[in-house]
């Protein structure tokens, strides 16, 4: 029998959703690659969803998450912003510390279910 197990993704919202592992992801992404393009193709995401969701989390934040060189015949770069820098820490920050509370939680109320599955 499979075990059983929980799935927990945060999201931030405003009106709607602007803020989530995919953005994390491509933040990381950015950060690891220097470019969103290569980010992109790193997560298996159209180049176009990327300015999409990019744009939406920087408009409800009210900040820029990257600074952007324009690419020309070696194409452009992108970095982390200050801010942008900042608040995926915190987001990172917040995420791992609701994965603890949540796998101590999972323990609390189906770890005695873990033990009969074995």
């Amino acid at each position: 029998m499979e075990p059983l197990r929980y799935d927990l993704r945060l999201r931030l919202f405003r009106d709607q959703k602007f803020f989530g592992p995919g953005v994390a992801e491509l933040l990381h992404g950015v950060e690891n690659r220097g470019s969103i393009r290569a980010a992109c193709r790193d997560m298996g995401m159209a180049y176009s969803k990327a300015w999409k969701i990019l744009n939406r989390a920087e408009d409800d934040l009210g900040f820029a998450l990257l600074s952007r060189e324009a690419g020309g015949s070696g194409g452009g770069n992108a970095a982390l912003t200050p801010e942008g820098k900042a608040f995926l820490q915190r987001y990172d920050a917040f995420v791992h510390a609701v994965q603890q509370q949540s796998d101590r939680l999972y323990d609390e109320f189906f770890g005695d279910m873990e033990e009969r599955d074995e």
